[in-house]
């Protein structure tokens, strides 16, 4: 059979295979559902017959839709809470390692799914308390009452303690036995993969995959082909590079190597060469510098000055108050400046202090021998 397309890489069995199987019979003509008529070839003894190759194209569309939902990192659902298709789902969920439900759908699942969140939180702690030996250690009232809601609990999230988020899709095994799965499922724009029967409406599903879904062996073989699937979406699966904000990326400046004619740069007004130029900009500081390196010193000589002319003040020796005279007169030539001009007015002004305290000395001195006198 030629299509005029390259089939799917998933696809590992044939049409005489889902004949094999039979995959091709259908529910009895008085229970069909008319909107499953596109995939009916014909009618046999009052039983719908399925057509074949019609099943082959959107299985194969099915395969290719499930393994890109895997591929982009999101779950699969698998649901089957039918007796023939319970085994077939869990050998399915262990062989992929994903969520599955086989004994009852709670209804909410999807549409409520914090609440359910919080009830599989429940149920893993009673877990964790059942492995550490706590469970045992609580009074036998309390723990008997937590044991029964445990198996409650098992019978109703057996296959969901993995399923942290919303899936990304669902695979159903009988659409009408699970009507409840498929409605939260559009509700929530989730992606339905489905095997329906005659008795179906495929117009509610995403995917259809007409076919027996009463049949044990027409089931296993139609989930051999979604399992090979999924573990190529597993394998298609790439790490997604972090984006981190605080990190800036390193630009790589190229290297333009020795080239004879370098590009004209036009400053704006206002700039220099030397602004730009990491040599231009050192010398421009060594020049601002230097001034500030003599002004400093001139400072640091005149405070010197005076310093000097203290010292000798204190000593009555007329030779030392000469000398500091002159050397004040002396800087005071050299270096006029606003700060120097008090030291030269205070110069003068100390000898007279001196010629003061001297008069007193001697009208002091005048008066005891005027006093020894008199007494004598």
């Amino acid at each position: 059979m030629s299509w005029g397309f390259e089939p799917s890489k998933y696809m590992n069995i044939t049409v005489k295979d889902l004949l094999d199987a039979g995959v091709h019979f259908g529910h009895q003509v008085r229970r069909w559902n008319p909107k499953s008529k596109p995939y009916v070839y014909a009618n046999r003894h009052g039983i719908s017959i399925i057509d074949l190759e019609k099943t082959y194209d959107l299985l194969e569309k099915a395969c290719d839709a499930i393994a890109d939902v895997v591929a982009s990192g999101k779950s699969v659902l698998l649901v089957g809470t039918k007796r023939q298709a319970e085994e077939p789902i869990r050998e399915m969920a262990a062989a992929t390692n994903t969520s599955f439900c086989v004994n009852r759908w709670m209804g909410g699942t999807l549409t409520n799914f914090q609440t359910v969140s919080t009830s599989l939180a429940k149920y893993k702690k009673y877990l964790r308390m059942e492995e550490d030996g706590s469970l045992d250690a609580l009074p036998g009232k309390e723990g008997a009452a937590i044991k029964r809601q445990m198996s409650r609990m098992h019978r109703n999230f057996e296959g969901l303690l993995d399923l942290k988020s919303l899936p990304g899709a669902l695979f159903i095994i009988d659409t009408n036995n699970e009507s409840i799965a498929v409605t939260e499922a559009n509700r929530m724009k989730i992606p339905v993969i489905a095997l329906v029967d005659s008795n179906s409406d495929p117009t509610l599903i995403d995917h259809p995959i007409p076919g027996n879904d009463d049949s044990t062996k027409s089931i296993r073989i139609v989930i051999d082909v979604i399992s090979e699937a999924i573990q190529g979406g597993f394998a298609r699966r790439t790490e997604v590079p972090t984006h981190r904000r605080d990190i800036t990326p390193v630009t790589q400046e190229p290297e333009f190597g020795d080239q004879g004619d370098e590009p004209e740069v036009t400053l704006p007004e206002g700039y220099e060469d030397m602004d730009f130029d990491d040599r231009g900009r050192d010398s421009r500081d060594e020049a601002e510098a230097k001034p500030a390196e003599e002004k400093v010193e001139a400072v640091a000589a005149v405070e010197e000055a005076p310093a000097a002319e203290d010292a000798p003040a204190v000593e009555d020796e007329p030779p030392a108050k000469a000398e500091s005279e002159e050397s004040t007169e002396e800087a005071t030539s050299e270096e006029p400046s606003v700060e120097e001009a008090p030291a030269v007015e205070e110069a003068p002004e100390e000898p007279a202090v001196e010629e003061e305290v001297s008069e007193e000395a001697n009208s002091e001195e005048a008066k005891d021998a005027d006093e020894d006198t008199s007494k004598a």
